[in-house]
């Protein structure tokens, strides 16, 4: 049996190491493009050093699988692993800006188990357990109910022209709080039209799906980790009496892209 106080320890204090070398509190971080468009921080790794250490010490036995790691295909083989973005929205991280998280999902047989975001610099402590509800900093969460798609809050910079009837709300970068947004009710829908990774939105995920959200890929098709090749493209969650709708909007597009 996990210790969950000791796991909501480890994640918030890797929270305090991130925000004790975030540009917006005034410290300076040393950042690079490990590829192009792709920015990493010194901050990202101290961060996945920490967690690696401490997430391996309280569950020997788990895999790892981050993407600040080196990926080892022996996690395959594992009925748990540790899914972990150390820093979840790097590009806000480094322009000083909020809209950052640490991710940490624990993953049981594919399927999230545990899912933890934190964001100390908006305060705030996301915690999710499958089969026990999702909380923002102790507080039960319900995901948006919305039930008519036009009009939807999406948080993005701009809609395209065939979304015009949906409605722009904030948008962190980082796309863990994005998700995080429905959930909270913030928001009553999230849709990618990309690869992306598994670290990227497993903690997430479970949180909007705990909240009452609807979760799938792109297609609508459900959601699974510890993959061989761990991306999947496109994510959408939604409030779920919406979801059908916005699987049929995306289709086509989906479809181009992927």
């Amino acid at each position: 049996m996990i210790d969950s106080h000791r796991l909501e320890e480890i994640v918030r204090e890797a929270g305090r190491i991130a925000l004790g070398a975030w540009p917006g509190a005034g410290h300076e971080v040393e950042s690079w493009e490990k590829d192009p468009g792709s920015p990493v921080s010194a901050a990202d790794l101290a961060v996945d050093r920490f967690l690696k250490r401490e997430l391996g010490a309280l569950l020997p036995a788990a895999g790892w699988l981050s993407e600040e790691t080196a990926d080892d295909p022996v996690r395959l083989g594992k009925g748990l692993i540790w899914l972990v973005d150390p820093i979840d929205g790097t590009r806000d991280f480094l322009r000083g800006k909020p809209g950052w998280a640490v991710s940490v999902a624990l993953i049981s047989s594919g399927r999230p188990l545990i899912g933890m975001l934190s964001a100390p610099a908006r305060g705030e402590e996301w915690i999710s357990v499958a089969g026990q509800g999702a909380t923002l900093n102790g507080q039960l969460l319900r995901a948006s109910s919305r039930r008519k798609f036009p009009g939807s809050r999406v948080p993005t910079d701009a809609l395209p022209r065939e979304d015009f009837d949906l409605s722009v709300v904030d948008k962190p970068n980082s796309i863990a709080l994005r998700i995080a947004m429905v959930a909270a009710d913030q928001a009553d829908l999230l849709a990618t039209l990309r690869w992306g990774y598994e670290w990227d939105i497993g903690a997430a995920t479970l949180i909007a799906r705990e909240a009452g959200a609807e979760v799938s890929d792109a297609f609508g098709k459900p959601l699974a980790y510890n993959k061989r090749d761990p991306r999947a493209f496109g994510v959408l969650v939604s409030a779920p009496a919406i979801h059908a709708a916005a699987v049929e909007r995306l289709a086509d597009r989906a479809a181009k892209l992927s």
